[in-house]
């Protein structure tokens, strides 16, 4: 927060004092978010007014059944077996239940699930992109596209092709592949998968939404084809520096003394090398090339056939002097591209995220995924026994906004889950445990899997309604608008569920507990809710871009209100997060009070005296604005 911001508060409590008002109003009218017009502007203006969805490519949609994986694809991914009788997944079928290839061992559910394919692909997210048109979304954040043996695509096996089994000639991409030297982009090709890809990129385009896709330059995979080199000439590789290696193998002895370190100390994620400024300057240039290619296609110098930006995965464990490089490569590229980090767990054990600013300076990322922002709303809207009074959430959000520049407040990736994290209707379901903790049955025995009800879906309305009007750029992961539910990873990877399609209902548990026969279908009531509030944000400037202001909150009726305006566009917020229906007074000044308030979203009476007073339902809320 710059002097100036700090003035300006400091001014709003002192009058406050002076004219007698409670110490909570004083906090709740001190503007949140003001734009510093001193500050230079360094986020992608498109970036404010973004409604993103993000897209786990292999469980999306199967579009072409000719391009699923065969069993051999599935080499170098962990559990490193494949049954002799493996097939792709049926993609309606009831999740947990074992398939045919999978009932002959007694691995169990979670190793099993590993080794599923589902066929998801880049013609099933063509097939697609009219409904997230319809949905009303601006922007698509992809986990990664580029070629892996696993489901989830973290462990790269080159980063300058997409997936074989994304596109429509897996057997012809791979040929390809075989006459490139992957160290020298003269010689890469377009395969029929990253035609397809672009492709996707200029359908997408025309229907007005940007293409973000993940990197991951902290690790690769076992058939990454550097590691694989190094693997086989040892000492010899011209890659060698590029992994940190333990110790080579030695080959007087008929064992494999090769050792490696891995991401976590995971063995199928080889760690890049690096130091304080990053990895190796080989394979920082092989990087750029990367850059180079997904963001200007064709090389005429206009990206506009390219991405739009990346998502970088595990940034903290990436040097910052290497982002700030790759910060230049891209914006020399394409000056509004969208730089988000994947920074979040400082301390995963004790419960402690990242305070993210060292990479939003404006030298690093324009954002990051806004996992503290969720954590704090599954406080208070969903907490039971942990839950949080509105005047500690608006305190918890204040200071979350105090943390980084303003302008970064406006395009922060606000969302509730995503492919790390359990479903947010199986998180309401299942609302006193730490978020991104004890989220699944493996580690919970007490996570509860089944459907979630009628009392979670009101609250996912409610929280929806303050997504989508609250600072920051709103993100849905898939399925979310469509009422799936799951527990954490792999059970939030579900395949997604379309309308039109029949699901076979829920009615297995991974490790046999009793659990309700759960249908499972499209919900077309969530998915116009989520539909209309979207809507309304894109309908209102002051949603996108506009300042906040907190209204009067109080602390034992589980109530909040905020004001959000740009130019003379104004909306005003209501939120009753209690359990009962109830009138709420807000208090306004006479400058707003005069405004003339007409409904936006939800339905409640309200008029207007020396006050706002509005009558509310148990967990519902209100968007008026003024016109």
């Amino acid at each position: 927060m710059s002097s100036r911001d700090a003035f300006h508060k400091l001014l709003i409590v002192s009058v406050a004092l002076f004219f007698g008002f409670r110490p909570e109003f004083i906090y709740s009218m001190s503007s949140l978010a003001p734009v510093n017009t001193s500050e230079r502007q360094f986020v992608p203006e498109w970036a404010k007014s973004a409604v993103w969805y993000q897209i786990f490519p292999e469980r999306f949609r199967n579009g072409d059944a000719g391009n699923d994986p065969a069993k051999e694809e599935l080499a170098g991914s962990w559990p490193h077996f494949v049954p002799s009788d493996w097939q792709t997944s049926d993609w309606s079928g009831d999740w947990y239940e074992l398939q045919p290839w999978e009932r002959n061992d007694n691995r169990g559910f979670y190793v099993h699930v590993q080794n599923r394919r589902y066929g998801g692909d880049l013609q099933g997210v063509l097939e697609k992109l009219d409904y997230l048109k319809e949905l009303g979304i601006t922007a698509i954040y992809f986990n990664p596209l580029f070629e892996s043996p696993s489901l989830h695509k973290y462990d790269a096996a080159s980063y300058h092709h997409i997936d074989n089994n994304f596109g429509p000639h897996p057997a012809g991409d791979r040929q390809a592949w075989m006459q490139e030297n992957p160290a020298d982009p003269s010689t890469w090709t377009w395969t029929s998968a990253d035609r397809l890809f672009l492709k996707l990129i200029e359908e997408a385009h025309k229907r007005g939404m940007r293409i973000v896709v993940d990197g991951v330059f902290n690790h690769v995979g076992l058939r990454y084809w550097a590691f694989e080199d190094v693997k086989r000439r040892q000492q010899q590789s011209s890659y060698k520096d590029w992994f940190i290696v333990n110790r080579w193998d030695d080959p007087a002895t008929p064992e494999d003394e090769f050792d490696y370190e891995g991401w976590m100390g995971v063995r199928e994620l080889p760690e890049i090398r690096e130091d304080e400024n990053g990895p190796p300057e080989s394979f920082a240039d092989h990087v750029h090339a990367v850059v180079r290619r997904w963001m200007d296609p064709n090389g005429d110098g206009d990206p506009s056939d390219g991405i739009d930006g990346w998502r970088l995965d595990v940034a903290e464990k990436v040097s910052i002097r290497f982002w700030e490089k790759f910060r230049t490569w891209v914006r020399e590229i394409n000056p509004e591209a969208y730089l988000v980090g994947e920074v979040w767990w400082e301390d995963w054990k004790n419960d402690k995220m990242f305070n993210a600013a060292p990479w939003l300076q404006g030298e690093v990322f324009d954002a990051v995924m806004n996992y503290r922002w969720a954590r704090e709303a599954f406080l208070f809207f969903a907490g039971e026994k942990t839950r949080i009074t509105a005047i500690e959430f608006a305190r918890r959000l204040q200071g979350l906004l105090t943390d980084y520049p303003a302008q970064v407040n406006y395009v922060l990736m606000n969302l509730y889950d995503s492919h790390d994290t359990d479903r947010i209707g199986s998180r309401l379901l299942n609302p006193d445990f730490p978020y991104d903790h004890f989220a699944s049955p493996v580690d919970n025995t007490a996570y509860d899997v089944r459907k979630p009800g009628l009392n979670q879906q009101k609250i996912q309305k409610l929280m929806v309604l303050f997504q989508m009007t609250y600072l920051g750029a709103p993100v849905i992961y898939y399925g979310s608008e469509a009422g799936m539910w799951g527990a954490d990873d792999p059970d939030c990877r579900k395949p997604m569920v379309w309308e039109g399609m029949v699901f076979s209902p829920e009615t297995k548990h991974p490790f046999g507990a009793n659990r309700p026969n759960d249908e499972n279908t499209f919900n077309r009531e969530l998915f116009d809710w989520y539909r209309t509030t979207i809507a309304y944000r894109h309908a209102h400037p002051s949603l996108q871009k506009g300042e906040m202001s907190f209204l009067k909150t109080s602390d034992d009726r589980n109530v909040l209100a905020y004001y959000r305006h740009a130019g003379s566009d104004a909306v005003m917020i209501v939120l009753n997060n209690a359990l009962e229906r109830q009138e709420i007074r807000v208090d306004v000044t006479a400058e707003l009070a005069s405004k003339n308030w007409v409904p936006g979203l939800g339905s409640a009476d309200f008029r207007f005296d020396d006050a706002m007073l509005v009558t509310l339902e148990a967990r519902s809320g209100i968007a008026i604005h003024s016109n």
